[in-house]
């Protein structure tokens, strides 16, 4: 009787079905080319791309920003979080063992007790008692399997998102170095510049002192000067915000940082290779927003459990003695088992309202999923769209700056010679500083818009500057089992 109700449950366990809809990746409406197509693409996303600059100081710090920034550990720690979570989740789906023991004296009244009974009765007694204990519930309907599956995407979610950390900080640690070398550039050519107008106002003074020019024209060279000396503290300023910005992203406290090549001597990243379609599987943020996702649909299954019988197991099994040297003898055995089975009846629409809370979280996530494919699709075409034409920029800007290097030279000699007023310099000198800090920060914008791309596009990169990091936990961890219980 006993092997056929067992075999009676283990039959039920099997042919149990898990309710709720099985997930299926939403249709995707993804654009069949980008907005520009470049012809030098190169297949690099599965590359460490900042290594295109040709710096190593840039490489040492993106190094020491993957083990050291703050944000990337919370985010470790969070996966570490996720595989404990993970594995209390499925712990359901197998049956729980205890055990116990105990020991004690007690007594009762004698109080109204007759003569005879007190006699008879020992007291105050001993009890020993030891036993194993067992429980399981019977997963018909699939409701622990589905809480697992959930679990499991939110581990998963979870280190997606520590992916995207890692992406998001590659990225801004290469974009803040190429801003602080862009400001000095800009620094330099304030300096250089300034350094330039003194020495014509020191001529110019001395002309004033000899009498040879006006004190109009004097302060007009003053002016200028004082202009680009009022450019230098402003530059500075903006120099350490960025060095402390760096600092704080590879972990360090607010200070100066080490400069590699110069803004002309970086290597420009070549445009990496890529189809709209790869973003489903480059970018850990969407990748993320998927697992996500899969959790909310395995939670519908959840909420549709309850509407079922629960079926549970129960069983003890051990040992209890009013005297120690008996307590593992056989007279001492004590055990039993049981079956369960509760269902819900009425709950006021508890169970329904569940229901419906899962299913509306469930198109949350779907909608999340399809506005975070969206939004790279932008962010990518963006990204294209900004390096290309930024590069004509910077090309129209360069020539800008050769012709205003020409008509101040021009200008200079003009006046020289006497056939115009200082003005023209001036205003020659002036046109070709503004010109030299734009181009210098169009510069830093071509720089950046390429970093942004790599960002955009994602791919294998991300993983290589994973293995950067410090050891951590990972994905691959719920499939082995944790030590101890």
């Amino acid at each position: 009787m006993n092997k056929t109700i067992l075999f009676l449950f283990v039959a039920l366990l099997f042919a149990g079905c898990a309710v709720g809809p099985d997930y299926t990746r939403p249709a995707i409406d993804s654009p069949s080319a980008w907005r520009f197509e470049e012809k030098e693409a190169k297949d690099l996303a599965n590359t460490v791309w900042w290594g295109q600059f040709e710096d190593p100081v840039l490489d040492e710090l993106i190094r020491t920003a993957l083990k050291e920034n703050y944000d990337l550990r919370i985010a470790t720690a969070r996966v570490e979080e996720y595989v404990g979570r993970y594995w209390v989740g499925r712990s359901g789906l197998f049956p729980q063992i205890g055990a116990n023991a105990a020991a004690g004296r007690s007594r009762v009244s004698e109080e109204g007790m007759s003569t005879a009974v007190t006699s008879s009765l020992k007291n105050p007694t001993d009890n020993y008692q030891a036993a194993f204990n067992g429980y399981w519930e019977i997963d018909l309907w699939g409701k622990l399997r589905r809480a697992t599956e959930a679990s499991r995407a939110d581990l998963l979610s979870t280190e997606e998102a520590r992916q995207t950390v890692i992406l998001s900080l590659v990225s801004a640690v290469a974009n803040s170095y190429i801003g602080l070398r862009d400001l000095d550039k800009q620094l330099e050519v304030a300096v250089r510049t300034a350094e330039s107008r003194k020495g014509s106002y020191d001529l110019f003074k001395m002309r004033y002192e000899g009498g040879v020019i006006s004190e109009l024209e004097l302060n007009q060279v003053k002016s200028e000067y004082e202009q680009a000396l009022a450019t230098i503290p402003q530059i500075e300023k903006q120099i350490a915000f960025q060095e402390n910005g760096l600092s704080v992203l590879i972990g360090r406290n607010p200070g100066p940082i080490l400069r590699g090549k110069s803004m002309d001597e970086l290597v420009l990243p070549a445009v990496p290779a890529g189809l709209p379609s790869d973003i489903l599987t480059r970018r850990p943020d969407i990748r993320q927003a998927e697992q996500a996702l899969i959790a909310a649909n395995a939670r519908i299954g959840v909420a549709k459990a309850q509407f079922f019988p629960t079926i549970s197991l129960t069983g003890l099994f051990g040992w209890s003695s009013t005297a120690l040297d008996n307590l593992f003898t056989g007279p001492a055995k004590v055990w039993s088992y049981a079956g369960g089975l509760t269902a819900p009846i009425f709950t006021g629409g508890s169970l329904m309202g569940q229901l419906r809370a899962t299913e509306a979280i469930q198109q949350q996530t779907l909608f999340t999923y399809q506005s975070a494919i969206q939004n790279a699709f932008r962010e990518v075409d963006d990204a294209l769209v900004d390096q290309r034409r930024t590069r004509e920029q910077l090309e129209a800007q360069q020539r800008q700056v050769d012709a205003l290097k020409e008509y101040a030279r021009i200008a200079r000699l003009r006046y020289d010679n006497g056939y115009t007023s200082y003005i023209e310099v001036l205003d020659a000198e002036r046109s070709l500083f503004n010109a030299e800090l734009q181009y210098a920060q169009t510069q830093g914008v071509l720089f950046q818009a390429l970093v942004n791309l790599y960002k955009a596009v994602g791919g294998g990169w991300v993983v290589e500057a994973d293995k950067l990091t410090a050891a951590a936990a990972t994905p691959e961890n719920v499939e082995k089992k944790p030590e101890g219980r």
